[in-house]
């Protein structure tokens, strides 16, 4: 009996292989010919799809796997296999088996499941069952959890990129690209032909300019030209990369010290600042949290770092503005609460040290912690506990997509001891690792989930995730009953997630999987967007948000000058603080097809169109702007955190 087999290479640079390709078809009724994959002419090329036949004596019933082999030919020769179909003579079905995986080493075997996607609970055959543990066994040995630091998630363990298996790493044109961008910055960044004096101040603040030649976008020249205004300032808290820290305010805190005489001339005159609290239109910014965090210190000079509080109000003409600002938590003769109203240069610093606090919450918190770090340990446990076969695996899968290599690669070359943050960053060393630390004890599962209604509102993530897991779960006990997913689960919340308050270890309903699948799927996507993809637009103009401060707040109004604040913002070489960003795969394009099933592809497809329809929306909503949010258009997000 002959099957045809079609057999697909990757796309990506050096996919392809001259090392022999062997396969074996496995079905119900036994095992065909181990069979050589040898054509005339050159097969396994980058990108090519290949035909062949293979034999059997026998029918073969049902194929249940596909035993890929593959041997050196001279020299070793790594392959990427994307997918083997196979055909039955006579028959019109056909079977495809998912693969998107890396053939490494001479005697390489590799076993895949037929494409339908199952739950422990439909594998009946021994074969099947046996396949499945294999598959975890050898996972976990490969993917292991490694306490990083204490008091912050858990991560894979691997001490740099280099030690992450081939499956979890770049491809080479991801690499190249990422590589290729950090050249470029560096490049860019050595201010071309102008000699960075380590340690010495800019002059004026035009001559930020001079690191703002091709490293730029439309909304970056905007902030550069608007960064000053006190509407601009408060339109950043809403639009900017860091839009959770803003909360509205009915009462004072205690140790915000503001009357309604300080601000009233900033109130619209019919109004008081009592009377703005009823109405809801106060807000606040508190950065308790960096209160008393270690300060860096950078070529032997300590930073600084204050803990300011921001008082807000949507003025009816003129947006939202801020209208007072205190720079320490605790209110006393040296901490005077800044107005609108005071000398001009105290008031824009005043503003200079919200936004130094709000670099540092956002990129360690709000992007670091609550998305690279939150989606690393569903990786890890995705791998260690689920089987590809899973349909919450393949579901997972395209969202969790590079995650590890960017992870590692921030741990080696970001937040490491001689990394980046360390070299320009008020909050490098000992700093960085206690903020996390402290808004790990506050983050919770219920903190991820955006407005805790995803199920309420029908939204977009939980509407299709709820499509995908209802094709395999018809009901509560199916998913109490489900030992992998349960694994999965427990994996997620005792080891990744140590001491994270009301994160259960176990999932008995529907709709609690559904739910944290969407915050999953969410935070990988839409919120990773929101944090990352307009840093550069923010950061890139210096002044505007600046990554370290040299000098102290100031506590004398009168006293502040131009030349102090040249002082303390960051110096020529700090500012060189450069931030990569390149789209590799759009959300919702699921360039590697792990579901199989017509049903499964169905719910897929309806989630692309939805996506198109909404991001029709977005630039409909944006149209006629002077600035447009449109980070979290479908297009421009990635499927997965890959930078």
């Amino acid at each position: 009996m002959e099957y045809k087999v079609t057999v697909a290479t990757g796309t990506s640079e050096y996919s392809g292989t001259n090392n022999y390709i062997y396969v074996t078809l496995v079905g119900e009724r036994g095992e065909s010919e181990r069979t050589v994959l040898d054509n005339p002419g050159l097969d396994f090329r980058r990108g090519a799809v290949d035909d062949y036949t293979v034999k059997s004596a026998a029918d073969l019933g049902p194929l249940i796997l596909v035993r890929l082999e593959k041997q050196k030919y001279w020299v070793e020769d790594n392959w990427f296999c994307l997918y083997v179909k196979v055909s039955v003579p006579g028959q019109r079905c056909s079977y495809t088996f998912p693969c998107y995986r890396w053939l490494v080493g001479d005697k390489v075997v590799v076993e895949l499941r037929e494409g339908t996607a199952k739950k422990i609970s439909d594998d009946t055959l021994p074969l099947e069952i046996s396949h499945r543990k294999a598959e975890l066994q050898e996972r976990q040995k490969i993917y292991r959890w490694l306490a990083w630091a204490p008091g912050i998630p858990k991560c894979i363990d691997a001490k740099s990129e280099a030690d992450l298996p081939q499956d979890a790493r770049f491809d080479n044109e991801k690499r190249s690209d990422f590589v290729g961008s950090l050249h470029y910055a560096l490049l860019e960044l050595s201010l071309k032909k102008l000699a960075i004096k380590f340690g010495k101040s800019w002059n004026d603040l035009d001559d930020f300019k001079r690191i703002f030649w091709k490293l730029r976008s439309p909304i970056a020249e905007y902030t550069m030209k608007h960064w000053k205004e006190d509407s601009f300032f408060g339109y950043q808290f809403l639009n900017g990369s860091n839009p959770r820290m803003i909360t509205r305010c009915k009462e004072l805190p205690s140790n915000f010290p503001v009357t309604g005489d300080m601000v009233q001339s900033s109130l619209i005159p019919t109004t008081t600042l009592k009377e703005e609290l009823k109405k809801g239109n106060i807000f606040l910014v508190d950065h308790a949290i960096m209160d008393g965090i270690p300060a860096n210190v950078i070529r032997d000079k300590t930073q600084h770092i204050a803990a300011p509080l921001c008082l807000l109000y949507e003025h009816p003409e003129k947006g939202l503005i801020p209208i007072a600002i205190q720079l320490d938590q605790k209110p006393d003769k040296d901490t005077p609460v800044f107005l609108p109203s005071d000398p001009p240069l105290a008031w824009l610093l005043a503003k200079m040290w919200v936004r130094h606090a709000e670099f540092q919450v956002f990129q360690l918190l709000s992007h670091l912690l609550r998305t690279h770090l939150v989606v690393e340990v569903i990786c890890v446990s995705t791998l260690r506990q689920l089987p590809a076969v899973h349909p919450i695996y393949k579901l997972l899968t395209p969202h969790l997509r590079y995650t590890l290599e960017i992870n590692c690669r921030g741990r080696t070359q970001l937040i490491s001891p001689d990394g980046i943050f360390k070299r320009v960053v008020s909050t490098g060393g000992d700093g960085l690792l206690i903020l996390a630390q402290r808004e790990y004890k506050v983050l919770t599962y219920r903190s991820l989930q955006p407005k805790f209604d995803f199920l309420d509102r029908g939204f977009l993530y939980s509407v299709f995730v709820s499509g995908i897991v209802s094709l395999y779960y018809k009901s509560d006990s199916e998913v109490e009953q489900d030992s992998e997913l349960q694994a999965w689960i427990n994996d997620v919340a005792v080891e990744g997630f140590v001491d994270v308050p009301h994160f259960a270890s176990e999932l008995k309903t529907k709709e609690e999987l559904i739910t944290l699948l969407s915050v999953v799927i969410f935070t990988s996507t839409a919120q990773h967007a929101a944090t990352n993809n307009g840093q550069f637009d923010w950061c890139a103009w210096v002044p505007n948000t600046p990554c370290t401060m040299r000098h102290p707040p100031p506590t004398d109004k009168d006293a502040v000058t131009m030349g102090m604040i040249m002082d303390t913002l960051p110096d020529i070489s700090q500012s060189c603080f450069g931030f990569l960003s390149f789209l590799q795969i759009p959300m919702g394009q699921y360039v590697e097809q792990y579901f199989t099933e017509p049903a499964a592809l169905r719910v897929i497809d309806k989630f692309r169109k939805e996506l198109k329809e909404l991001e029709e929306q977005i630039i409909a909503q944006n149209e006629g702007l002077e600035l447009q949010y449109l980070y979290l258009c479908p297009s421009r997000m990635e499927n997965s955190i890959t930078i």
